[in-house]
This record gives structure tokens, sequence and C-alpha cells, in this order.
């Protein structure tokens, strides 16, 4: 279950089998995570992004901080992560401001995304204490996760099961989009940045590792 291979779309969906236990666990987490996300919204993908979105939001926040306070305890450079990290957050957070223009949740949802918060800051702030690397890895996998949701969430739109609704002008002025984008648009450039911040948390689990 833990180990399987993914469908490949270009070079967009792929997957990094891990190498020892402590990617296990990683994986492990991720699936775990994706088990309960697939349960409670089945295919609504745009609530979906929503709630994951705010959990996405956190890493790069908590990473930021803690290489913040090691560069400053061993009186060092920080070879840009925390500046990188700090800006994984920021585009993690417009990706949630987007979808919460697109899928309005519901208060239900609302109190999900509180508690998923909560819950997923305090687990990966002491992981990223104590096991930065696979702290990384983590969100390498659950960004993995991310590119093939939004997959299935563009094939919906493809397929005229979700409506393709104009882009919101947050969208539009962040991503540089044009006057007439449209939700396929803003999906296709989110999950662009996912596979970025993918492979880049296993570009910095190997660093770590090294």
């Amino acid at each position: 279950m833990f180990d399987m291979e993914y469908r490949h779309d270009g070079d967009l969906i792929v997957h990094r089998p891990p190498a020892d236990m402590r990617d296990r666990i990683a994986l492990r987490t991720v699936k775990i995570m994706r088990f309960f996300a697939d349960s409670f919204f089945a295919k609504r993908y745009g609530h979906r992004a929503v709630v994951l979105e705010t959990v996405a939001a956190v890493p790069g926040m908590v990473g930021g901080l803690l290489q913040h306070l090691k560069a400053l305890r061993h009186i060092r450079e920080d070879q840009g992560w925390i500046r990188e990290l700090l800006d994984e957050a920021e585009n993690e957070r417009m990706h949630l401001m987007t979808f919460i223009k697109i899928a309005e949740p519901s208060r239900l949802e609302r109190l999900i995304i509180m508690l998923g918060q909560a819950i997923f800051y305090n687990f990966y702030f002491f992981l990223y204490l104590f096991a930065p690397r696979t702290a990384h890895r983590v969100v390498a996998y659950l960004e993995e996760e991310a590119v093939i949701s939004y997959t299935q969430y563009l094939a919906q739109v493809d397929a005229g099961e979700v409506e393709n609704v104009p882009a919101p002008q947050l969208a539009i002025d962040y991503w540089k989009l044009a006057p007439d984008a449209r939700l396929r648009d803003v999906i296709i450039h989110v999950r662009a940045d996912e596979a970025g911040h993918r492979d880049r948390n296993h570009e910095m689990a190997d660093e770590l590792a090294g």
C-alpha cells in the first residue's frame, strides 16, 4: 500500500520510493492523512484544497522559524533556507486564500481547519525540532499527494463534472493570469507550485541526510 508507484502525468506525478525506515515513517504519516482526507471529502476537491492548504502552509513557517533559531544559535549563515521556507509558506497561504474564494467552506469545514491546523502545527514543530530530515520528507510526500489531488481535480473540470468558474481576482493578480482566466488555469498553476515544493523538500531532506 505505502510503496505503490503512481501513474505519471508528464513530469508532474512522480513518486520517490522511501530509502530507509525514516522515509517509510514519513510516507506512512502522509498516507494516514490522505486516508482521512479521502474519507471526509471524497471527490470534493475544492473543499479538500481549502483544508489541506491550511495544513500545507504550516511546514514552511515552522521550518523557517526553527532554521532561523538554529542559525542564531550556531552564529552562521542559513544558506538561504529561511527565506525559501517562508516563501513556501506564503505560496501555500495564497493557495488557501484562492480556494476559499472558489469553494466557500462550510462552518464544519472551518472548524476542521482550526482543529487540523492546531494538531498539525504542534506535531510538525516537534518533528522538525528533533528530526528535520524526516520533516522535510513528510512535506515532500504530502506534496506528492497534492499533485495527484490537483490532477484529479483538473480531470473533473475537463470532464465537465466541476464548473470551470472564473478565476478569483486574487489568483489572477498573484500568478499574473489573463483577465479571463478560469478555474482550470488556477489548478494548473497551483499544481506546478506543489510539484516544485515536492522536489525541493526531497532535496532538502537529502541534504540533511548527507
